[in-house]
């Protein structure tokens, strides 16, 4: 046994001894080496700040945000409301007189214009036409021929008549006692004798018919009585 041992060591043996030592050694080396290239599945890498020592898993922390209270809103309030104090009024006595009724007189110009001749039955006034000096019954007012005619007041047409001296003549009742008379009209008015008119309301025309006053410009002859009297057709229309 000894001679054996000193055979190997000595000469060639000893050689080839070291020759597998080595090699396991270094066999050993180069699989340390590689299994430390290797991670192990289910185990973290060791990192630099934890200094090799694996992060443990921390759950992310859930952020909460403060509620905001609503912003709280004034009521207004209300308007002062005025109340009207209405006074009592004092309970007047109740007149049972019984109240006739009156119809309303409305008297209107049955045509305006200037006043060629005026009324006079106190003093004798000139007529061109006639060449000579005579009362006038009425008023003469100028107006082109053809202008419309208005009834002065309601009333009742009368008479409806050709007179030779005035022309085509229109004569309406009213009440009060008053008659009025249109004259120089054209020969056909737009009313007939018992015709009913209001104040106001055309009668005819402006016309020249009237061969007593054919010198004179177209106009109308106006004129008033009262309970058969001449009266002043100014005073009958308050101008």
């Amino acid at each position: 046994m000894d001679n054996k041992l000193k055979t190997i060591l000595s000469g060639t043996g000893f050689y080839a001894l070291l020759a597998v030592c080595l090699l396991a050694v270094g066999v050993g080396g180069w699989f340390m080496l590689f299994r430390q290239g290797e991670t192990v599945p289910g185990v973290p890498e060791p990192t630099v700040e934890t200094g090799g020592v694996p992060d443990l898993y921390v759950p992310a922390e859930e952020t909460v945000e403060p509620e905001i209270p609503e912003e709280v809103t004034e009521t207004a309030a209300p308007e002062p409301v005025e109340v009207e104090i209405v006074p009592t009024m004092p309970e007047l006595p109740v007149d049972s007189t019984p109240v006739a009724a009156v119809a309303p007189r409305l008297v209107v110009s049955p045509l305006n214009g200037e006043v060629l001749a005026a009324f006079s039955v106190d003093a004798l006034a000139y007529n061109p036409t006639l060449e000579d000096w005579r009362i006038h019954d009425g008023v003469d007012i100028a107006a082109q021929t053809g202008s419309t005619v208005l009834a002065a007041s309601s009333g009742t047409v009368s008479a409806v008549l050709d007179d030779p001296m005035m022309g085509t003549t229109v004569v309406i009742e009213h009440d009060g006692g008053y008659q009025t008379t249109y004259s120089n009209l054209q020969t056909i008015p737009t009313v007939e004798a018992g015709d009913a008119v209001s104040a106001g309301q055309i009668i005819g025309a402006v016309g020249a018919t009237a061969a007593a006053e054919a010198a004179q410009s177209p106009h109308l002859h106006f004129s008033v009585s009262k309970n058969g009297e001449l009266v002043d057709p100014d005073e009958f229309l308050d101008r």
